[in-house]
């Protein structure tokens, strides 16, 4: 079976990047999903398994987020005795990527070129809204579109009301209710899923992101487990990244559900998350205001007003706080492997 990359985003910068590579025993796929050591790849010709090259395990060792992940343009080269390697992986466009909870705080890269990232939140039992405000933060830094889809829309009276409320806590990101069971939203998020282009999903598990991709394929691609009715809580149906092309072209990558949300370096992804904030800070008289009882600062003033909310001034405190630190952590990092 053959395939045309083109439907799952292969354009002229990835061809331009592949070129100088192009050889009689080489050829670009690009990765469905990566296990230790083996990634499940699909070029023009099929899908294949190919082992990791020295190459690419070597810049792994000095960086574990070069490792190929769900979504990378890379380089395969196919050996006379018929195995299969991955050799390069070609520059990513945009990246979804969250600090790990080793020492030395390393990123995790959960996709790659992808064109939107949709952060799912499910509207029952209840929004977390400081979940929704760093997973935001994340997704802004990535370098794609954000979203927020708002799923399970069919177990409230009324999810637009919901959308409204939430959509204070996303300024510049489209908010869309979804329900699979009634099939409200779909319409709305498969516009983001068009031939070329890939749609990533963001959120924790009983998100409903397994059914989303399954909604989208139109057939059952991801298994999913129901959640718990006392909490809403869900297992950890998807356990790794994947992607999947859907018919007709484009592709979702379904992203395990993610538990605690660190933040690496996203000072600016931060920044456009909370950009009600920030544009507030930047009218501040002095450009070191704390935000607390400095003369001129509209930032209070605005809280005062009832503009911003105290939980979200404070949720931005303690995130700007989190990649201050994390940002040091790395700057230090870098500092000791050049000594």
């Amino acid at each position: 079976m053959s395939y045309d990359l083109s439907q799952l985003g292969w354009d002229d910068t990835f061809v331009s990047a592949y070129r100088p590579f192009d050889r009689s025993d080489a050829l670009p796929g690009r990765v469905l999903r990566a296990d230790r050591g083996i990634c499940t790849v699909i070029t023009g010709s099929g899908v294949s398994r190919a082992s990791l090259g020295g190459g690419v395990l070597l810049d792994a060792s000095r960086d574990p987020a070069r490792l190929p992940c769900s979504g990378d343009w890379v380089v395969l080269r196919q050996w006379p005795d018929r195995r299969t390697t991955l050799e390069l992986v070609l520059p990513r466009r945009t990246t979804l990527i969250r600090r790990t909870a080793d020492k030395d705080s390393s990123g995790q890269v959960l996709a790659a070129n992808m064109d939107t990232v949709a952060v799912t939140e499910p509207i029952h039992p209840e929004p977390d809204d400081a979940r929704v405000e760093r997973l935001l933060a994340l997704a802004w830094e990535s370098g794609a579109t954000p979203l927020l889809v708002l799923t399970k829309c069919d177990t409230t009276p009324d999810p637009a009301a919901m959308a409204r409320q939430l959509a204070e806590l996303a300024p510049g990101v489209r908010v869309i209710p979804l329900s699979t069971r009634t099939g409200q939203g779909l319409a709305e998020l498969r516009e983001h899923v068009t031939p070329g282009r890939t749609l990533a999903l963001l959120g924790r598990s009983g998100a409903g992101k397994s059914t989303l991709v399954n909604a989208l394929a139109g057939t059952a691609v991801m298994p999913v487990q129901a959640i718990r009715d006392a909490d809403g809580k869900g297992r950890h149906t998807t356990a790794y990244r994947n992607m999947v092309t859907l018919p007709g072209g484009g592709a979702v990558i379904d992203t395990p559900g993610i538990r605690g949300v660190g933040l690496l370096d996203t000072a600016a992804g931060l920044d456009r998350a909370f950009a009600d904030v920030t544009e507030l800070a930047a009218r501040c008289r002095f450009d070191d205001c704390d935000h607390e009882s400095e003369p001129g600062c509209e930032v209070q003033a605005a809280l005062a007003a009832g503009e911003i909310t105290a939980r979200r001034l404070a949720s931005y405190r303690k995130l700007r706080h989190e990649v201050a630190v994390e940002s040091g952590r790395r700057s230090a990092r870098l500092a000791r492997r050049a000594r």
